[in-house]
């Protein structure tokens, strides 16, 4: 228990510091956003170009695909906000032999690496998504229950959780090959297949994005319950379970690399 509350203390002091240095430097942080949303723009007009000359995609309309493009920007967006020092393990971190700074701190390395920074753009991921879902849902016919808002809600941490625990497992291969950030990009820019409707691409396709690298787990399938009701042990128990199956694995493999870590400086 006393690890626990000095994890949790020495993770708000990281946490403060991290909002000191957002005001510090606002015009990133302004830039960074607006940055984002002129990418999602440029996405969802050429979404919206499709539309004009389909009327469904596969038997989605424009708002129930707008509204998946949204909802996968959540748990991508919450990923990007906590966890995204990961990216720094894969990149120079083990390389350059500055791992040795969080063996010497009594906590747990993976919760300190993940701790220790805030990634302040990815409140525009966060606020478009948000933003998407609040405008398409009055537009769709939602047959909302207790149950139904229950599990939407539970579906986002474990939906956060597989972006967490892809990075986790191949930022981990850098302790290991000193440097993983190729591997990490590779498969973590898989999730750009997240933001539409899984039917519309081929089998192989979609095997892959559901059962090996599972970000249509993050939203495609919790959307297919939220929207039409269906089959929610799988659409979002495989969420739940996908989402805690690679935290877990994550979790050993760092365990194991940081085992194998020898500090470098080349």
């Amino acid at each position: 228990m006393k690890q626990i509350k000095r994890a949790f203390k020495i993770h708000r002091i990281f946490v403060v510091q991290e909002l000191k240095r957002m005001m510090e430097y606002k015009g990133d942080f302004i830039v960074g956003i607006i940055g984002f949303l002129l990418a999602q723009i440029s996405n969802l007009l050429f979404l919206w170009i499709i539309f004009t000359k389909v009327p469904s995609l596969m038997g989605w309309s424009l708002n129930e695909v707008v509204f998946i493009y949204g909802f996968s920007l959540v748990p991508k967006g919450i990923d990007h906000l906590f966890f995204d020092n990961l990216w720094a393990v894969g990149h120079y971190i083990v390389r350059k032999g500055d791992f040795d700074r969080y063996l010497t701190r009594p906590i747990n390395t993976l919760f300190h690496v993940m701790a220790e920074k805030l990634q302040i753009d990815a409140f525009g991921e966060l606020l478009t998504g948000v933003a998407l879902i609040i405008v398409t849902l009055p537009q769709l016919s939602v047959e909302w229950s207790v149950l139904k808002v229950i599990l939407a809600l539970i579906s986002v941490p474990f939906a956060t959780l597989i972006y967490t625990g892809i990075k986790t497992c191949t930022a981990s291969v850098a302790f290991w090959s000193k440097r993983s950030g190729s591997i990490i990009y590779m498969f973590y820019m898989t999730n750009e297949f997240a933001k539409y409707p899984a039917t519309i691409y081929n089998t192989v396709v979609r095997n892959i994005i559901t059962y090996v690298i599972p970000f249509a787990l993050t939203s495609y399938f919790p959307a297919l319950y939220i929207l039409k009701g269906e089959n929610p042990l799988f659409n979002i128990g495989m969420t739940v379970l996908a989402g805690s199956a690679l935290m877990a694995l994550g979790a050993v493999i760092w365990h194991f690399g940081t085992r194998a870590y020898e500090s470098a400086g080349s």
